[in-house]
């Protein structure tokens, strides 16, 4: 049996507040700068003025979409273990033997949080009430958040 401490439900709250907020910022300073990149190459072409909205709401899309996950499953699988919300709070992922996830466990504990939430949020409740403080997503993910 190991000696960890488990990184209890308030905790993991804050650090995701404190992920949530730098994910969205570093996703609009992308989509900004893209934004600003894509008008002017599609201004030069002589696009309309709608081609070149609807490429925008696409690229703010797919920043909100992109930014997030890569934020979260780079940062998680990478040698730091953990999101900068996480790391400021003493936190770190690791896999079920205590070794850090792999890019793969990483993306499927990002994306399997869609169905921690799904579930009125049941999925990351269970945080406080489980063992060893896994959500649902750390269940299907094969993952532990440490202290």
């Amino acid at each position: 049996m190991n000696n960890y401490q488990y990184a209890g439900f308030w905790f993991r709250v804050m650090a995701n507040i404190i992920d949530s907020i730098i994910s969205v910022v570093i996703a609009c300073i992308i989509a900004f700068l893209a934004g600003i990149t894509l008008y002017l190459s599609m201004s030069i072409t002589s696009s309309s003025m709608e081609e070149i909205k609807i490429a925008s709401k696409f690229l703010g899309y797919l920043s909100g979409i992109l930014g997030p996950w890569l934020y979260y499953t780079l940062l998680e699988s990478s040698a730091w273990q953990a999101t900068l919300g996480k790391k400021m709070l003493g936190m770190k992922v690791i896999d079920m033997d205590g070794n850090r996830i792999s890019f793969g466990k990483a993306n499927a504990r990002y994306w399997s949080k869609i169905i921690s939430a799904v579930i009125l949020y049941i999925g990351f409740i269970m945080v406080a009430f489980t063992e060893r403080k896994q959500g649902l997503h750390d269940k299907i993910a094969g993952t532990l958040v440490v202290n």
